[in-house]
């Protein structure tokens, strides 16, 4: 069966996305191959639609036990035999499912790369037909990835250690040039085909929202996105249970997932917003690595991540589907020092020398910097994403809260003056440089036991800007900084003048500054649908969930909110037309077609 009808007939797609078919070809010519694309670019088809092409087995090795589960989950959905080996399962299990690969049952096993380490499976793996090696998550094997796992250095060890070398083939959403590099290096890829898709995801609406109030403007998000599916992420276990509970007091289905729950709590928590029994997953980075639930709808971090390629996977858990999603972040100077302390505090790669340690602490400060710089720029924040990764990109994406807002520009120069000039007199006084807190209090002119202790309220520049809240003094502060006239210093996160600050204070140099005319609602839609195809969507999403009931599977696994669209914009009548929507393979049209086509019917008889 040609590929072309096999992505038809069995996932449901009329065509490739980009890249897809290059590394696809490459695999079934007997080519290394090396594929960069964004989370929810169609990575896994890269390796999937092969496996069903190629004689024997296809080994995915993967980091994320949820990815395993989900993705075996929908490709049994779809009449694919496949199975996973990882710590979730019984020793019992495991014995069964390398009975299993022994005879043959499967063509797609995924796999954690711990359990190449395991001398059975080694000497399993050495007497199966193993056709293709995919290296799923491939920058976890670079020191400089933002999330380097030594057991990922032996992959190429348990290659090589093969009777016969497969094809092996590397994949990654996030990944500089530099980390490029080194999965080429150390994996020993021969002369692979490379697709580098660009790591930009259209439909995802990005807005960064500076705030000291986060409870409140969380309720707000939420209120403005009633019903539908999302993550909240949270920088602590703490705060994951304080925020999941304040949104239970408010009525809100959610659930939540750290890894001070049980293994039972953790996976009925999951399996409940799987299900959209609990549509809110409140969480910290412990879930979510791997998750193909495919209608989430927004990820609002409620805490700054560590860096931008652990946002940016973190985010992309959004809008998998093609719909339109928002990924928000809500940023308050206090989670710096908390992603400083979990940076420098963290016991992680125990496995690794002292002074290897060293070296990725150093590298996770120098991305904290960069996440920083992107909570506080005034630029694109698309734009400022693709530039981390090295993507060219328009100035204005016009699908972010900086393009998109309704801004107006400011002269802030005398507001400017204020400032530099109080960070300067702060430190004449005390003789050394303070922090973001003590300086919006000295210019709002609190009367806080630490200003009078330190005689700051003597200043001349106390009290210049008691008219203004907290978090517009705080947004002039990070401005100056983006512009060069101030600079935080990165262990004790004080602020200080850089000597471009002599511009303002004493050389006529003037300071503008956007700020919103109104508050931001960062809600998107991508597909235009007409009144009647709205309500016929609502139906169809309807008979959806009580298909997936009945069935005991999550919606999206029947339909994705992306198909129940454009099922919803054809209205098909006939299984011919049925097959034409997007998503709709024969297994899922013999399922579920039936069903959907006499739903269709009757909605359109009622409206005649």
């Amino acid at each position: 069966m040609e590929k072309e009808e096999l992505l038809q007939r069995v996932f449901g797609y009329s065509g490739f996305r980009p890249g897809q078919e290059e590394l696809i070809d490459g695999v079934l010519a007997g080519r290394d191959v090396f594929g960069i694309m964004p989370t929810g670019g169609g990575k896994s088809m890269c390796y999937q639609l092969p496996a069903l092409m190629l004689p024997g087995i296809t080994l995915v090795i993967s980091p994320l036990i949820s990815l395993m589960r989900d993705q075996v989950m929908a490709l049994k959905a779809v009449g694919v035999s496949a199975a996973y080996i990882n710590s979730t399962l019984s020793g019992p299990q495991v014995q069964a499912a390398y009975r299993n690969l022994q005879a043959g049952k499967y063509k797609i096993v995924y796999i954690a790369s711990e359990r190449l380490d395991y001398p059975g499976f080694a000497g399993l793996a050495a007497k199966l037909p193993i056709s293709f090696i995919a290296v799923d998550e491939a920058h976890c094997i670079s020191q400089w990835g933002q999330d380097f796992r030594p057991s990922y250095l032996r992959i190429v060890n348990f290659i090589e250690g093969l009777p016969r070398r497969p094809v092996v083939g590397a994949f990654t959403a996030t990944a500089t040039r530099q980390v490029r590099e080194d999965v080429e290096r150390i994996l020993r890829l021969r002369d692979p085909i490379r697709a580098v898709t660009g790591f930009d995801r259209p439909n995802l609406y990005f807005d960064v929202i500076r705030t000291g109030e986060k409870d409140p403007e969380l309720l707000r998000l939420l209120a403005a996105r009633g019903g539908k599916s999302g993550i909240i992420y949270c920088s602590t276990r703490k705060k994951v249970e304080t925020v999941c509970a304040n949104l239970r007091d408010r009525g809100y289905g959610a659930t939540q997932y750290h890894a001070g729950l049980s293994d039972e709590e953790r996976s009925q928590n999951q399996e409940d917003f799987l299900y959209d029994r609990s549509p809110i997953m409140v969480a910290t980075n412990a879930f979510g690595m791997g998750i193909d639930k495919s209608n989430v709808s927004f990820v609002i971090h409620y805490n700054m991540p560590k860096s931008m390629e652990a946002y940016y996977q973190e985010a992309g858990r959004a809008g998998r589907d093609g719909a339109p999603a928002d990924c928000i972040l809500l940023f308050h100077s206090g989670d710096v020092q908390t992603s400083r302390f979990l940076i420098n505090s963290t016991s992680e790669n125990e496995e690794l020398y002292p002074a290897q340690r060293e070296l990725v602490r150093q590298q996770d400060l120098k991305r904290l910097d960069t996440m920083i710089g992107y909570c506080k720029t005034g630029v694109c924040l698309r734009g400022y994403i693709l530039e981390y990764f090295g993507q060219k990109h328009p100035d204005i994406c016009g699908n972010c809260g900086n393009c998109n807002g309704t801004f107006k520009t400011v002269d802030i120069t005398k507001e400017a003056q204020m400032i530099l000039s109080c960070v300067r007199r702060i430190h004449d006084k005390l003789g050394y440089w303070v922090g973001m807190s003590l300086i919006v209090n000295v210019l709002r002119g609190s009367r806080n036991k630490r200003i009078t202790e330190l005689t700051l309220d003597q200043l001349t520049t106390y009290g210049l800007l008691r008219s203004r809240s907290q978090s517009k003094i705080r947004a002039m502060v990070d401005h100056l900084e983006g512009e060069g006239y101030l600079e935080t210093e990165v262990e004790h996160q004080t602020i200080r003048l850089t000597a471009r600050s002599s511009q303002v204070l004493y050389h006529g140099q003037t300071v503008a500054m956007k700020v919103p005319m109104e508050p931001e609602e960062a809600v998107k839609v991508q597909q235009k649908l007409s009144f009647d195809e709205t309500e016929l969507f609502g139906v169809l999403k309807e008979l959806r969930g009580k298909l997936a009931k009945k069935a005991g599977i999550p919606a999206y696994v029947v339909f994705s909110n992306a198909t129940l669209t454009d099922m919803a914009k054809k209205q098909p009548l006939t299984m011919s037309e049925f097959r034409k929507v997007s998503g709709v393979g024969e297994i899922k049209a013999a399922w579920y077609g039936t069903a959907f086509l006499k739903r269709i019917q009757r909605f359109l008889d009622e409206r005649e």
